[in-house]
């Protein structure tokens, strides 16, 4: 019995210098939360979009549409302290076809594509008017907006593509 004993013990100090072993592998991975749609930023790469604030901090965010929502309505987000135009530094998005961040006041916008972001219709960014050509003979789109045009628009637009 004692034996038996014995064996269970050494069975279970294995087990648990394995577990242990094993957690120790584990690699944790920082979540970076969008500020308006509280998705993973990570989750949604071709997506993302970013601000530089004049502080020093940089919001990431899982859209542009997010990213205008953001803009449009900062007294949304004190804890960013963003006051006026000044505290906003840079703002980058990635146009959808290459991957490389372009300055989001230069991109140019899909309004109507077929290509749903993650939160359903977006604004989907593109460097020059020949990718967008090119992005909406591949998936669709009824019209082009450039930056001023989209916050001409403001507010209304972002919550008209975020109607289901």
């Amino acid at each position: 019995m004692r034996g038996v004993l014995i064996w269970l013990l050494g069975v279970v100090a294995l087990f648990a210098a394995e577990h242990n072993a094993t957690l120790a592998n584990v690699k944790v991975e920082r979540v970076t939360l969008d500020p308006v749609y509280m998705l993973p930023v990570q989750k949604y790469p071709k997506f993302q979009a970013k601000i530089e604030l004049s502080n020093g901090q940089t919001v990431l965010f899982c859209c542009p549409k997010a990213m205008f929502d953001f803009y449009l309505r900062p007294f949304n987000y004190p804890e960013y302290h963003v006051k006026e135009e000044k505290d906003f530094k840079k703002l980058w998005v990635k146009d959808y076809l290459s991957g490389q961040w372009i300055d989001a006041k230069k991109a140019l916008y899909i309004f109507g594509s077929k290509l749903p972001g993650p939160k359903g219709d977006d604004l989907i960014p593109v460097r020059n008017k020949d990718v967008a050509n090119i992005f909406m003979l591949k998936f669709g789109g009824s019209r082009i907006l450039t930056f001023d045009e989209v916050v001409h628009k403001g507010l209304g637009l972002i919550k008209y593509l975020d109607m289901p």
